[in-house]
C-alpha cells in the first residue's frame, strides 16, 4: 500500500473510532451516548471523506434490503439455534452481555435505528471499505473492513459478538459491492435489527 494523505486520514479515523469505542465499552453507565457520538463523529468522516454510492431505484433497494435484513436474521438467528445444543453455557454470556449494553427502552431503539445503524454503515462501508479499494481489490477491502469492524467489537470482551459482527459486515460489505446502493444495505441492517430487538427476538434478556 502507497503511504498518502489519503491513508494518514484512514488510519487517524480508525484509531479514533477504535479508542472511542474501547472507552464506550469502558464506561458501561453511558456506553449509548459514547457509542451514537462515536458515530455520529464517524458519520462526519464519512461525509468529508467517504463515497456512497446509490445506482438502485427507490422499490428495488427498499425490496432486497428488507431481503437480505430477513436473511442475515436468519442466519443469525440459526447459529443461535446451534449453540444452545453444543454450547449452552455460552447462552448465559450472551444474555450477560445485552443486559449491559442491549436497548432497553425507547430512547435506545431511536438511537439504534436513526444514528447507530446508519452511522455504521456510512463509516465501515462508504468510508473504509471505499477508502481501501484504492489500494486492494473489493473483496479483499470487503474481507479487511469487516475484520476491522469484528476487531473494533472485540474491544467489548465478547467473543460471539466479533463473529456476529465479522459474519454480518461481511454480508453487508458483499451486498454493498454487489448492488452499489447505500440506502440497500442501510435498509437490510434497520431490517436486520427490528427483527432481531423488537419484531422477532429469540434472544430474551
Amino acid at each position: 500500500m502507497k503511504f498518502s494523505k489519503q491513508m494518514i486520514v484512514l488510519l487517524l479515523s480508525l484509531a479514533f473510532i477504535f479508542i472511542s469505542m474501547y472507552c464506550s465499552f469502558e464506561v458501561k453507565k453511558i456506553f449509548w451516548h459514547l457509542y451514537t457520538f462515536t458515530l455520529l463523529v464517524g458519520t462526519a468522516i464519512s461525509i468529508l471523506f467517504g463515497k456512497f454510492k446509490d445506482e438502485l431505484p427507490t422499490w428495488k433497494y427498499i425490496l432486497f434490503g428488507i431481503g437480505f435484513g430477513t436473511i442475515t436474521y436468519g442466519i443469525i438467528r440459526l447459529g443461535y439455534m446451534l449453540l444452545k445444543f453444543t454450547d449452552s453455557s455460552s447462552i448465559k454470556t450472551i444474555r450477560k452481555f445485552l443486559e449491559t449494553y442491549g436497548p432497553n427502552n425507547i430512547w435506545h431503539y431511536l438511537l439504534l435505528i436513526f444514528i447507530i445503524v446508519v452511522g455504521e454503515e456510512l463509516f465501515w462501508r462508504g468510508y473504509v471499505q471505499h477508502a481501501l479499494k484504492q489500494y486492494v481489490s473489493p473483496v479483499i477491502a470487503c474481507i479487511m473492513t469487516s475484520l476491522l469492524f469484528a476487531l473494533a467489537i472485540s474491544l467489548s470482551g465478547f467473543i460471539h459478538g466479533v463473529i456476529c459482527a465479522f459474519i454480518i459486515s461481511l454480508i453487508f460489505g458483499f451486498l454493498y459491492e454487489w448492488k452499489k446502493s447505500m440506502p440497500l444495505v442501510i435498509v437490510a441492517h434497520e431490517v436486520f435489527v427490528l427483527l432481531l430487538f423488537l419484531i422477532l427476538p429469540f434472544i430474551h434478556y
